[in-house]
């Protein structure tokens, strides 16, 4: 299961790092609407243990199963960057924000992550500074998705909203630098010991937030652990670690501002939670940012 090493063109590999970053897109998309399922019935603690615990212990077995070797001693901080950032920050608050509102209404705050992983690209992953019709196309998008929230009377769930801010935030950070390690480490390999790492204080908080009665709880909310583990965890950031290496952080990861429409479909369809106009009106402006800021990616 090595990752195959990029031969061809930059036009190439940046093709093929847009396809992968947008299949991770894609799966990570359904997070938020699984996560506020699975809060429904259980305590965003549990939810969040859970999801690194299952994901950390899958990795583990890929580990040994392909005889993976242990990580460099310069590569152990990232890899606990990248823990902290994605497989124990941004699951855990997030989570928390969702016990003060919907889905729909957390998921406008993703908009605000494409700038923020350009910005942890520069700083942590060593990229060039892109052109600056990128970084207006950028902010612009964060700024409708800012704009947006504070239209919708940010007062009303302001610890919540704060907590989004600080997810994405430590997501940013954990992107950036799993992006950094893919191209030494691979991608699968990056999100696998980064959940590794995770998996001494992740399993023993599993069992110290469980439910009191488990089988009280549906298959729905069971069902949303199951995919926030495997897929939001584990599957997705193998596509999208491999995306960013391929063709940049900032660049690539500008498809993140993609995901709130994906997401709100989802909320709606799954959830029968209401999109306002508002809503999909944002979406779509941050859709067009995303299409201006790749085409000034490139410094």
């Amino acid at each position: 299961m090595k990752d195959i090493v990029i031969s061809g063109t930059p036009v190439e590999s940046s093709a093929k790092g847009w396809i992968n970053g947008f299949i991770g897109v894609l799966l990570f998309s359904g997070s938020l609407p699984a996560t506020k399922v699975a809060v429904m019935e259980m305590s965003p603690y549990f939810v969040s243990t859970a999801r690194a615990s299952i994901a950390g212990v899958l990795a583990l077995a890929v580990l040994i199963i392909f005889k993976e070797k242990l990580p460099a001693k310069q590569q152990i901080i990232p890899l606990m960057l990248v823990s902290i950032g994605a497989v124990i920050g941004f699951p855990l608050l997030s989570a928390m924000a969702l016990q003060y509102f919907t889905s729909a209404h957390s998921i406008v705050f993703i908009g605000l992550l494409p700038l923020a992983t350009a910005i942890f690209g520069i700083m942590r992953g060593g990229e060039k500074a892109p052109k600056p019709l990128f970084w207006i196309f950028s902010v612009l998008g964060s700024l409708l998705v800012v704009g947006y929230a504070f239209s919708q009377g940010i007062s009303a769930a302001p610890i919540g909203d704060m907590l989004m801010i600080l997810a994405v935030i430590l997501c940013a950070l954990g992107y950036a630098e799993g992006a950094k390690l893919s191209k030494s480490l691979g991608g699968w390999q990056v999100i696998s010991w980064a959940l590794v790492i995770s998996l001494p204080v992740m399993i023993p908080l599993t069992i110290l937030f469980i439910p009191e009665d488990p089988k009280a709880i549906s298959v729905t909310a069971w069902t949303g652990v199951g995919y926030v583990a495997l897929f939001s965890m584990f599957i997705g950031f193998i596509f999208w670690y491999k995306g960013l290496a391929q063709g940049g952080i900032a660049a690539v990861g500008q498809l993140q501002q993609l995901q709130p429409f994906f997401a709100l479909a989802l909320a709606a369809t799954l959830l029968h939670e209401q999109v306002s106009v508002g809503m999909i009106g944002v979406t779509l402006g941050v859709i067009l940012c995303v299409l201006g800021a790749k085409k000034y990616a490139k410094s």
